[in-house]
C-alpha cells in the first residue's frame, strides 16, 4: 500500500490520479495542487494547496504523509526543481531533475545538445541573444519559426504563415522577444504533419506509447491562436493514418538517443516522460521540440488505455529496470475534447472574454470520461478560469464511436461555453492524409 505524492492540478493530472487508483497495490494518494481540482481531490486521502514554487511545503507535505515516490504531472515544478528538493529528503520521483527539465525548459539545451551528439531530426537554427545576425540568418531560410528559449505554455512559438508573414515582421518578433530578456531561436519551418510520442524513459530504456495528434488552434479547421491543446485522438493500432511505420520508429530512435545524450551530458539518468513533439516531412521525421512531463491533453487519450499497473511502472522507472516490465494499452480509439470558456484564447477586449468567471454545471457526460483541468469549485458550484476548462474523453473500438461518445459527453456541459466540434473528424483526418501523400509524391 504505497503512498503517492502527486503534484499538479490540471486535467493531465486528475488522468495520472485515475491511473494511480487503478492500481491493484492498493496505493493512497496526497495530492498537492495550487487550486483545488474536484476530480483529483476525489480521488485523493488528503490535499494541500499552494505553489509550485514553494519546494519547503512540498518536500514538508510529503515527509508528514509519509510518502513512498512522487509523480509530477506539470512543468512548472519540475523547472522550479521540485524532483531535486524531493530527493534532498530521500523521496525518489517520476520526472526529471532541474537540471535534465532543461529538455523542455530550454528550448536552446535540446536544439544545442540533438546537435552535439549529431541525432537527426534538428532543423537549421541559430540562438541569438542579441539582434547581432540576425536578419543575415533570416535571410537563408525559406521559412522562419520564432521561440522565445523558455517556457512558454504551448503558445510561444511563432510561424511565418501563421503569425506573420513578411520578414520584417519576424524582425520586429526578434526584436519584442529579445527586448523581454529571453534568448531567440530561429529556425527553418518544416512542411509536414506532427504527431505527439510520449515515452516512458528510465534513463537507459525508452518505452513508446500510443500515438496521439494535439489540436493547438482555437477553433475548427484548425484555425485561430494557439492555444495549451483545444482535443486530441488516438487510433487502435496505436499510429495515424497519415504516417509510415519508419516515421514512428525514427521518434522513438530520436528520444532514445537524446536520452542517451542526457545521461552522457551529465551523468543523471532522466527518469519520466519525454514526450516528443514531431513532424513527418518529405525528408523524414523532424523533432520540433520535448516536454519533460505528459502532454495535456495527449495524457487523457493514453493513459486510461494503460492495462499495465502505472504504479508499477513507476517504480520500474525510479528503480531504472524499465526493460524488466511489459507495457501494454488496449488498442481502442480514443477522442479527447476540450470545454473552454467562450473566451479562451480570444483579446481581453473580445465581447466573450468575460466568460472566463461564469458559472458552469456538469451533468451526465453518458458513457464519456471526465477530467477536470481549470475550473474553481465552490460551496454553490463550479466556475470557469481563464483556461481549459474539462476534458471530455470518449473510448470505443472505432473512432466514430470514440466521437459519437465525446460529442455526447460535452453537451453535458452547460453554461458560456465552448469546445471544437472536428477534433478526430474523418475530414480533418483525410486533410492530413492528402498532405502527406502531396509532400511524399504518392
Amino acid at each position: 500500500m504505497p503512498n503517492i505524492l502527486l503534484v499538479g492540478n490540471g486535467a493531465r493530472e486528475h488522468a495520472i490520479a485515475e491511473a494511480v487508483m487503478r492500481s491493484s497495490q492498493n496505493p493512497r494518494l496526497f495530492s498537492f495542487m495550487k487550486a483545488n481540482n474536484p476530480g483529483i481531490a476525489s480521488l485523493s486521502e488528503k490535499i494541500k494547496i499552494g505553489s509550485y514554487s514553494d519546494l519547503d511545503a512540498i518536500t514538508a507535505f510529503a515527509k508528514e504523509n509519509k510518502i513512498d515516490f512522487a509523480v509530477i504531472g506539470p512543468e512548472d515544478p519540475l523547472n522550479n526543481g521540485v524532483v531535486d528538493a524531493l530527493a534532498k529528503s530521500g523521496i525518489s520521483a517520476v520526472g526529471p531533475t532541474k537540471n535534465l527539465a532543461r529538455l523542455e525548459t530550454s528550448k536552446s539545451f535540446t536544439r544545442n545538445l540533438v546537435n552535439k551528439y549529431n541525432i537527426l531530426g534538428n532543423p537549421q537554427y541559430k540562438v541569438f541573444t542579441s539582434m547581432d545576425g540576425v536578419e543575415v540568418f533570416l535571410n537563408k531560410l525559406e521559412g522562419i519559426v520564432l521561440k522565445p528559449d523558455g517556457l512558454t505554455g504551448g503558445k510561444g512559438v511563432l510561424v511565418q504563415g501563421d503569425h506573420f508573414s513578411i520578414k520584417e515582421e519576424a524582425l520586429k518578433l526578434c526584436e519584442q522577444i529579445l527586448s523581454g530578456g529571453s534568448s531567440l531561436i530561429v529556425e527553418e519551418k518544416f512542411d509536414g504533419e506532427e504527431f505527439s510520442l510520449q515515452c516512458l524513459c528510465d534513463g537507459k530504456t525508452v518505452v513508446g506509447t500510443p500515438l496521439v495528434q494535439d489540436h493547438k488552434r482555437r477553433f475548427d479547421g484548425d484555425r485561430g491562436p494557439n492555444t495549451g491543446g483545444m482535443g486530441s485522438f488516438s487510433l487502435p493500432d496505436h499510429s495515424m493514418p497519415f504516417l509510415k511505420s519508419s516515421d514512428i520508429e525514427a521518434g522513438l530512435e530520436i528520444t532514445r538517443q537524446v536520452a542517451a545524450a542526457l545521461l552522457k551530458e551529465t551523468g543523471i539518468p532522466y527518469k519520466g516522460v519525454m514526450y516528443g513533439g514531431f513532424i513527418a516531412t518529405k525528408d523524414g521525421v523532424k523533432l520540433l521540440e520535448y516536454n519533460a512531463r505528459f502532454g495535456d491533453p495527449e495524457a487523457m487519450n493514453i493513459l486510461p488505455l494503460l492495462k499495465t499497473d502505472f504504479v508499477e511502472i513507476c517504480k520500474h522507472i525510479i528503480d531504472g529496470t524499465l526493460d524488466k516490465l511489459k507495457i501494454e494499452f488496449e488498442h481502442k480509439a480514443t477522442v479527447c475534447k476540450y470545454v473552454v470558456p467562450k473566451g479562451y484564447g480570444l483579446p481581453a477586449d473580445h465581447p466573450d472574454a468575460a466568460s472566463s468567471k461564469a458559472k458552469i454545471e456538469v451533468g451526465n457526460v453518458g458513457k464519456a470520461r471526465l477530467y477536470y483541468s481549470s475550473v474553481d469549485k465552490k460551496d454553490d458550484g463550479l466556475y470557469l478560469s481563464s483556461s481549459r476548462a474539462i476534458g471530455i474523453v470518449g473510448i470505443a473500438d472505432t473512432l466514430e464511436e470514440a466521437r459519437n461518445i465525446t460529442s455526447e459527453g460535452v453537451k453535458a456541459v452547460k453554461g458560456h461555453v465552448d469546445y471544437r466540434e472536428d477534433i478526430g473528424t474523418d475530414a480533418l483526418i483525410q486533410k492530413r492524409i492528402d498532405h502527406m501523400s502531396k509532400i511524399r509524391k504518392e
